[in-house]
């Protein structure tokens, strides 16, 4: 990448992931990066601000805690891309090793994902409306005190609570209103990376609250061609606009026409959605 950058990598040294993040920190500095170091940041941010000015930084995961997302979305650092070293092994059929010291093949294999990192697309930040952002008729079910809204034309659900709304060859998805009111308040959003293909029902990152952890399966398959940055300081756009604000990722579709025949539209999921109200709040 041309432009300046500074790296946050895990400094999770009780870990082989960790380690292996740490040394995939160090392989970008390499390459010109500016290296935070996680806990200074954390402490006294301040005194990395003339090293963040003007400059996107590359954020290195070691495990699924995620560690350097979360402290670079408390600080609102200007993400360019992420890096989940658990994630990228198993891409590559590699593993992060079972020991804290790296022999050659892990500081080989922290090179190769330190260039993978360096070469992959940037994120989209924000919303880009491209067509997403016409108005949206809603169907609603009562249970209770509850209300949950369902979108009643343009969308298209699964049965884990997720939808794809599709305009052309592209589809945004998301979590349902029913979900996320499941959920209760997001506390955090782990989005997926540019470029990665996702198969329908396979997982379009997650989403985390303070009840749990839960996996977006996505409804289409295809590759992910943006993602929406805002969720990462503020993944309570979920809770608040889960159908338009709230999207989480964009894909190229791969073959639609074939996914769509295992998908509900707004009035048949509408009626599932009826049906799992009254069986959880009954």
């Amino acid at each position: 990448m041309a432009e300046a950058f500074a790296v946050l990598p895990c400094n999770g040294l009780d870990k082989p992931a960790g380690a292996l993040a740490r040394e995939v920190g160090l392989a970008l500095r390499e390459q010109g990066g500016a290296l935070i170091c996680p806990v200074l940041y954390a402490h006294q941010p301040a005194r990395y601000a003339r090293v963040l000015a003007g400059q996107t930084v590359l954020v290195v995961d070691g495990c699924g805690t995620r560690c350097a997302s979360r402290l670079a979305a408390a600080g609102k650092l200007r993400v360019a891309r992420k890096l989940l070293v658990t994630q990228a092994c198993k891409e590559l059929g590699e593993s992060p090793g079972e020991a804290l010291e790296l022999d050659a093949g892990r500081l080989a294999l922290a090179r190769r994902l330190a260039a993978a990192l360096l070469a992959a697309p940037p994120a989209v930040r924000g919303p880009q409306e491209a067509g997403f952002g016409g108005p949206v008729t809603y169907g609603q079910v009562r249970h209770d005190k509850f209300i949950f809204r369902v979108p009643t034309q343009g969308y298209f659900f699964n049965e884990n609570n997720c939808w794809a709304r599709v305009v052309g060859n592209r589809a945004r998805v998301g979590i349902s209103d029913y979900m996320q009111q499941q959920l209760t308040d997001l506390t955090y959003c782990d989005l997926p990376a540019l470029g990665a293909q996702v198969e329908q029902f396979g997982e379009a990152g997650s989403v985390e609250s303070v009840k749990a952890v839960a996996d977006i399966i996505s409804p289409v398959s295809g590759q992910v061609v943006a993602v929406n940055e805002a969720l990462a300081e503020a993944p309570e756009l979920i809770n608040e606009d889960p159908y338009q604000r709230g999207w989480v990722a964009e894909l190229e579709l791969a073959d639609f026409q074939s996914d769509r025949e295992l998908l509900l539209d707004g009035p048949a999921y509408l009626a599932l959605v009826k049906k799992q109200a009254a069986q959880y709040h009954p």
